[in-house]
């Protein structure tokens, strides 16, 4: 399996909206209401916020691929720090998300290699992200990464505030 990853442009935007709610849907629905999902899946995971977002100077979208068929994502976001975070030259892994057949297959790892080596390319010294504090795979698979707790924040998912984990590492 041969897994290719490429930098996204607005022409992407379609494509992202559809993966980025199938892929978030697929982690998260079953601990969910509906209500909160469908709240927040309608205005993170439409073709418009992704087409504005590509397009932000502070935000990167790179596409995992396996036969030409878009099989993750991440975002990495310059600018957006916690105050808790004093390291030097920051950035966050806003997101990487793996279609759910794919996950185990090492996409999440191709998409994790990527976006170390772009951060670190581009001088960045420490790369950091939140993660729900009941999402246990990802929190493991972070680990594996290197990556340690360092803070939480609140995130809002529809009318639920739910605990984030801050997590970060070195580059």
């Amino acid at each position: 399996m041969s897994v290719t990853i490429r930098q996204a442009t607005p022409a992407d935007a379609a494509m992202l909206a559809t993966l980025g709610k199938q892929t978030f849907e697929s982690a998260f629905a079953s601990q969910n209401t509906p209500e909160n999902m469908e709240a927040y899946v309608s205005e993170a995971f439409t073709t418009e916020a992704f087409t504005e977002d590509i397009q932000d100077v502070n935000s990167l979208y790179y596409v995992a691929y396996i036969n030409d068929s878009p099989v993750g994502y991440a975002k990495l976001r310059q600018n957006n720090n916690p105050e808790e975070l004093t390291d030097p030259l920051p950035i966050e892994l806003q997101r990487i998300y793996v279609d759910h057949n794919q996950i185990g297959t090492g996409v999440g790892k191709h998409l994790m290699e990527y976006c170390l080596k772009i951060a670190s390319q581009q001088g960045f010294q420490t790369i950091w992200l939140g993660v729900w504090e009941h999402n246990t795979k990802a929190i493991s698979f972070y680990q594996k990464w290197g990556f340690e707790v360092f803070g939480s924040h609140i995130f809002l998912l529809g009318d639920d505030p739910q605990t984030d984990l801050l997590m970060k590492r070195s580059l």
